[in-house]
């Protein structure tokens, strides 16, 4: 299994096939995906990468973190797993998860 990787900033316009096509340069995409809003099916800004190696995984992160693309900087770095960020008990990350759906949007 290879490394996943966060991507962060990206512009809203960017999809799935367009994310790959940024990472394939720098080694074996795995899998690129775009975090869409559950009601909207709009991309929410930033997705997931991953790609074939830990080596390959640094060598993207250096070349993409901080790149310019579409006029926002990216933020490129080592996806933390799922469990660090769940915040301690079982249901405790599942409250905060649920809050991004709903009518919080200024």
């Amino acid at each position: 299994m290879g490394k996943k990787l966060y991507v962060g900033n990206l512009s809203y316009n960017v999809n799935n096939n367009e994310l790959e096509e940024m990472f394939a340069p720098h080694g074996t995409v795995e899998s690129a995906s775009i975090i869409t809003d559950r009601d909207t099916g709009r991309s929410k800004g930033f997705g997931f990468v991953e790609m074939g190696s830990d080596q390959q995984a640094q060598t993207a992160i250096d070349a993409l973190h901080g790149k310019e693309i579409g006029g926002r900087s990216l933020t490129v770095n080592e996806a933390r797993p799922r469990e660090e960020r769940s915040g301690g008990g079982g249901f405790g990350g599942g409250r905060r998860d649920g809050g991004f759906g709903g009518g919080r949007r200024f």
